[in-house]
């Protein structure tokens, strides 16, 4: 079965070419905010502010001159080492705009993989947001022959300079641009119009869980591909105020920045997680992305902050959390059942009370105004989803990996079902193999791994089909369920097969206080789990409970927290199969983090990273027993 075709005719060359005919359309609407320091001068105090359609494609044309006059030719790489800022979306329309190729780095990334990175890309300039981002390179920069230029962001008084590297600043750049264009007044428009689909736009190296990340080859019609379909399915509308803060150098940011530039609406532009909270009510988006961490986290301070006051308002909590699970999985059902979606009224009137005194103050937390918010990368607790959708924020979960350019499954806003991540775009197909794996083609589809002829053929075959490694299915109406990663489906020694996601998923969804949790049980007797704690929920609880003044590793390592986990992980083995129950479990002394590589800069689990820094926890859960 496949979904309605986007023929290759109806669909622009480029997102360079969706840019100008948007600036030629739009170029008095405002295209992005940003935070930048305050007009009062005050240290430390900033302000949004805006640039419209014509004053982004200016700077764009300049950043892409400067490139020009740099000798970058077509389809050469050039890198972005940045967290997310509105430069990091100059930058990249700039390379495209000089036929280039734009190079993906997280800002995260060490510096050895950094420099592995831009070996392998063959980059021939990197901006960088700062000079901590260029600390990375410039040590290493005679064993990058092929880097000639480092461009800052973020540039101090004094810029570094390097033997074999020039460094300059983004206003030098646009300088340069500018004075180029003097020259060839014509020279933007010249190289979009020479662009073709099939040229490399972007390479994205996948945060591999072993081994070095391989690079994606994505080409331009993969993000006007993205554009289209984006705009086509209704995810996005031309009236959006979208709040971004997604990694850019994560392939569903960078697929999000596609859409924008389709529809036009206005984007808010901040990486800093830290400001998220804050920036919400300023910018009260229509639109989100995110992933479920974030949404995991934001249940879990509600819940946390209503069972810290307790007595009544914890009551009313667990009522109207109960509630609005009740009314979204009873809309859910009428909805597919037809076509309409209904509540009894019993239902409906304890709804609207639990409105007034819980939901209301839910929304007005994600800015009062938003319609939908798009959740991938990783999977969303359903018990999760129906909150929120019962709340009135609506979670619209998808489903797209790196080499599918982003999300190429969501969940359409008028039929949203949790549980599932949606229906496919228009334009790909999507095929589940005998063994379950969702097999997937169509023009979003990655042109083969960079540099890596054999890998590709791993996962992409003869008739184009990407083999993904997720296991899943697709109900009657098209909507796909995906149960777990084939590669990390494990079978216990007793012969079963388990899905530890779908164990991880359950125990999220009735415990506050988790952060992260893995389960294990690979070639072993029974299951265990390695489970880490939200420091913001626990140690108030902590405080509660005669654990006050204590530090978290003594909090989580203490007989209280294991007695209060010990209540959830029952919970959840009280609808589990004796083979899948969790028999034992650790709580570990932090939590896991990007820093030591234990989660990838999207928040997925790297599990073999995990489990081979905990093998020693892991040996004592096992040691002596012989459960079956």
């Amino acid at each position: 079965m496949s979904s309605a075709q986007s023929p290759r005719e109806r669909r622009p060359d480029s997102v360079a070419h969706i840019l100008l005919s948007r600036v030629e359309a739009t170029p008095d609407r405002e295209a992005y905010r940003y935070p930048a320091p305050a007009d009062d001068g005050v240290p430390g105090t900033e302000q949004w502010r805006s640039l419209t359609w014509a004053q982004t494609a200016e700077r764009v044309r300049a950043i892409a001159a400067g490139l020009l006059d740099l000798g970058v030719q077509s389809e050469e790489r050039v890198a972005i080492s940045s967290s997310t800022r509105v430069e990091w979306i100059l930058a990249d329309l700039g390379v495209m705009c000089a036929g280039a190729a734009a190079t993906a780095v997280y800002p995260s990334t060490n510096a050895d993989e950094t420099v592995y990175i831009l070996s392998d890309s063959g980059s021939r300039a990197i901006f960088v947001e700062n000079a901590a981002q260029l600390a990375k390179v410039v040590p290493h920069a005679d064993r990058l022959p092929e880097l000639g230029h480092a461009i800052l962001f973020d540039a101090e008084a004094d810029i570094p300079q390097v033997e074999g590297l020039t460094v300059l600043s983004l206003a030098e750049l646009e300088r340069r641009g500018t004075a180029y264009l003097a020259e060839h007044p014509d020279a933007i428009e010249e190289t979009v119009r020479a662009i073709e689909p099939e040229q490399l736009a972007t390479l994205i190296y996948t945060s591999g869980t072993t081994g070095r990340p391989k690079g994606v080859r994505l080409v331009h019609d993969c993000w006007s591909y993205q554009a289209v379909a984006q705009e086509s399915c209704g995810l996005l509308r031309s009236d959006d105020v979208q709040f971004l803060w997604l990694p850019l150098s994560h392939v569903f940011g960078k697929a999000l920045i596609s859409g924008q530039i389709r529809t036009g609406h206005v984007m808010a532009v901040d990486g800093r997680v830290d400001r998220i909270i804050t920036n919400l009510p300023a910018v009260r988006p229509t639109l989100m992305a995110s992933a479920p961490r974030i949404f995991e986290k934001v249940y879990n301070g509600i819940a946390g902050k209503a069972r810290a006051e307790g007595g009544v308002k914890y009551r009313i909590f667990l009522w109207a959390a109960k509630v609005a699970r009740d009314c979204a999985r009873a809309g859910q059902e009428s909805m597919a059942e037809s076509g309409r979606r209904r509540v009894p009224l019993s239902l409906a009137l304890q709804h609207a009370v639990a409105d007034r005194l819980v939901y209301g103050r839910i929304r007005a937390a994600f800015g009062g105004n938003l319609r939908a918010s798009v959740s991938g990368s990783a999977a969303l607790a359903p018990d999760i989803g129906y909150f929120f959708a019962g709340a009135g924020v609506r979670i619209l979960e998808g489903y797209g990996l790196t080499e599918t350019s982003a999300g190429c499954v969501v969940n359409p806003s008028e039929d949203n079902r949790v549980g599932t991540v949606g229906t496919a775009l228009p334009g790909t197909e999507v095929r589940i193999a005998e063994d379950g794996e969702i097999l997937l083609r169509g023009p979003g589809i990655m042109r083969g791994y960079h540099n890596l002829p054999e890998k590709t053929a791993e996962v992409l075959d003869s008739d184009g089909w990407l083999h993904t490694g997720d296991i899943g299915n697709r109900d009657q109406d098209g909507f796909i369920r995906i149960t777990d990663r084939k590669k990390d489906l494990f079978k216990t020694s007793g012969g079963k097969y388990v899905a530890p996601t779908e164990i991880e998923g359950r125990f999220k969804a009735v415990c506050p206080f988790v952060s992260n949790i893995l389960v294990i049980g690979d070639g072993r007797n029974f299951c265990s789990a390695l489970i880490t704690l939200d420091e913001t929920v626990i140690m108030p609880w902590a405080a509660a409970h005669g654990l006050g003044g204590r530090s978290y590793a003594e909090v989580v390592s203490s007989p209280q927290v294991h007695e209060l986990i010990d209540g959830f992980v029952q919970r959840v083995n009280d609808d589990l199969q004796r083979w899948q129950t969790i028999k034992k479990f650790s709580v570990l002394s932090r939590d896991l983090d990007i820093e030591h590589g234990e989660l990838t800069p999207s928040l997925k689990v790297k599990r073999p990273v995990v489990e081979r820094e905990y093998a020693e926890v892991i040996k004592e859960m096992y040691e002596g027993s012989r459960e079956a």
